[in-house]
């Protein structure tokens, strides 16, 4: 890991961008005193728009962490941003827009093109993500992971038994190998679902949460669109996160 800018932000933040390897990520630490113990960590995931896209919601949500004493770190998804383009995932996203201007069904092959590839690179990159945060000296667990591509989320929860808790947000389509690993899924979980989600499948989207193994997990419905999550939404999952890694 190497850093290659910080900055405190004015509450006190300390950002910090740094890449790993070729991938960008931003880490952001709350602010220190002498006698300050190791902030536990939590994973930001974003949708596969960009960082610059997504940084004012990303830092918003890091700066409400830190005011919880929570460390928060984050990297640019395979294909986004500067990273180099998947021309498979291109096709991908082409004819998932073909199909959805056309009134057709999205078919399981188009899902799985787009994001089984995605996962299946994501998730190692965001491992070795963890393995250079939870080196350094200000950094110690236990780690959550909030947002962003719910089946990276679920594969996280399955294969990397260093994350104890976890918010997933419903509304991306999701392969049906990822339901399997879903029933896998055994730690805590909070799961929030916009109940007039546009480009979601209400009735998947259930049936993903009726398959997660987890012995505890509730479910969030509000209504309104993709974007419109309200802000007690967001409190109450950062209660949550709180419960589970404080």
């Amino acid at each position: 890991m190497h850093f290659t800018s910080e900055q405190h932000l004015d509450d006190g933040v300390l950002e910090r961008e740094f890449t790993l390897g070729e991938i960008p990520g931003i880490l952001w630490t709350p602010a220190t005193t002498p006698a300050s113990a190791p902030a536990p960590l939590i994973l930001l995931g974003h949708p596969p728009l960009g960082l610059r896209t997504m940084y004012p919601r990303l830092v918003d949500r890091a700066r409400h962490c830190a005011a919880e004493g929570f460390a928060t770190a984050t990297i640019e998804l395979p294909g986004s941003g500067e990273r180099p383009r998947r021309p498979a995932a291109e096709q991908a996203r082409a004819d998932l827009r073909r199909v959805m201007e056309a009134g057709e069904p999205v078919t399981d092959e188009i899902v799985d093109a787009l994001v089984l590839p995605l996962v299946d690179q994501a998730v190692p990159e965001w491992q070795a993500a963890l393995d250079a945060l939870l080196s350094l000296p200000e950094i110690g667990g236990p780690v959550g992971y909030s947002g962003g591509v719910i089946s990276i989320g679920i594969r996280l929860a399955v294969v990397e038994p260093r994350i104890s808790a976890a918010v997933l947000f419903a509304g991306s389509f999701v392969p049906r190998a990822i339901f399997d690993e879903a029933r896998r899924v055994t730690i805590p979980l909070h799961v929030l679902l916009q109940w007039d989600d546009e480009g979601n499948d209400r009735q998947a989207a259930l049936d993903l949460f009726d398959a997660f193994g987890s012995e505890e997990k509730s479910l969030h419905a509000n209504m309104g669109g993709h974007t419109g999550v309200p802000q007690f939404a967001g409190d109450t999952a950062a209660r949550f996160l709180t419960r589970h890694l404080s």
